[in-house]
């Protein structure tokens, strides 16, 4: 059984956008050495699209955060482990996440990375979605701007981290289909301040 994915950003709409966040992220940022921070896993293709349209030397690090289910005293809790940040003193750093929605664990990471202190910290994201928020932190640079929906492709994953793969950004309607009628559908779909 396949959920149905509606399309939400096509490959070339994801393409000619990356291009224009290229571009207005190397106009700020001049021709000084930039440290890209890409999170992993979700940032990992709008994270490599974005690279190769900054006009800057960059060096690109990338952390990961993980949420692991934890017993404590009889008790099963949710801890976030966090990767060894890079050390990023009097650099220009720029934090790359895919969606920026409740903020919470990319506020994390702007503080751990502002203790290396770097000479400055800004977040780009493919999609923000302020709707969600939870703590106060506005990307400098995103793509898109969307409502509350479960995104897949483009790197996003969907239940049991499928759907990563596919070229373009797309929404679960919450359908489930058997293979056959899925995979006829899916033939359909080949196909900051921003």
């Amino acid at each position: 059984m396949i959920a149905t994915v509606k399309p939400l950003f096509t490959p070339s709409r994801l393409s000619a956008r990356v291009a224009e966040l290229g571009k207005q992220i190397s106009k700020a940022h001049g021709t000084k050495p930039l440290d890209v921070v890409a999170i992993m896993d979700n940032a990992i293709v709008f994270a490599a699209d974005l690279m190769r349209h900054l006009r800057c030397p960059a060096v690109c690090h990338f952390v990961r955060a993980e949420i692991r289910d934890v017993e404590l005293g009889g008790y099963t809790r949710k801890e976030i482990l966090f990767s060894p940040e890079p050390y990023l003193k009097g650099r220009d750093v720029l934090l790359v996440d895919a969606v920026l929605h409740t903020g919470v664990t990319l506020e994390f990471w702007a503080r751990r990375l502002q203790a290396s202190k770097p000479r400055s910290l800004r977040i780009a994201v493919l999609v923000n979605k302020p709707l969600e928020r939870k703590v106060d932190l506005k990307p400098d640079y995103f793509c898109f701007e969307s409502a509350s929906k479960q995104m897949v492709g483009y790197g996003l994953p969907g239940p049991n981290g499928q759907y990563r793969n596919l070229p373009y950004v797309g929404t679960l309607d919450g359908k489930v289909q058997s293979g056959r009628r899925a995979k006829a559908s899916g033939s359909r779909h080949r196909k900051a301040r921003g």
